[in-house]
């Protein structure tokens, strides 16, 4: 899907996410998912430049393997000067600690560039985490 290169597109694209995940994946996970793509749109939007037509594309998938269902998210935008990479925020700082989120909450991530601008993506397998923070609502 492609969403606005704007705030309001990160809205868009976790409403069209929950859609189309909740019943397919538990609540906790759904959670993170949505909280990532999140980050990872607002990223885009906040420091990257758009795809013509001043838009980003969001993606996700479901993949089979032996565990379960891998999920990976996507998110491509039109690049920026400096590439996506963790950085230290001071406890003052407005910014700076979506990266460590992304981490923390899937299995793993990384950034693919190519001539058209750079996609980030997000993975998570299927093996099941116990999240005590975590309580599903309802």
């Amino acid at each position: 899907m492609v969403v606005p290169h704007h705030p309001a597109g990160a809205r868009l694209a976790r409403h069209r996410l929950a859609g189309e995940l909740a019943d397919v994946v538990p609540p906790t996970l759904l959670a993170d998912l949505i909280a990532v793509l999140a980050e990872l749109v607002g990223n885009a939007v906040r420091h990257a430049r758009p795809l013509p037509g001043g838009v980003v594309r969001v993606a996700w998938r479901l993949r089979p393997s032996a565990e379960g269902a891998v999920i990976q998210l996507g998110v491509t935008d039109g690049g920026a000067s400096t590439g996506p990479r963790l950085r230290m925020a001071s406890t003052d700082a407005a910014d700076g600690r979506g990266l460590h989120i992304v981490a923390g909450l899937a299995t793993r991530w990384g950034v693919e560039r190519d001539g058209m601008g750079q996609r980030v993506w997000a993975e998570f397998d299927p093996a099941p985490t116990h999240r005590p923070d975590l309580v599903p609502a309802g």
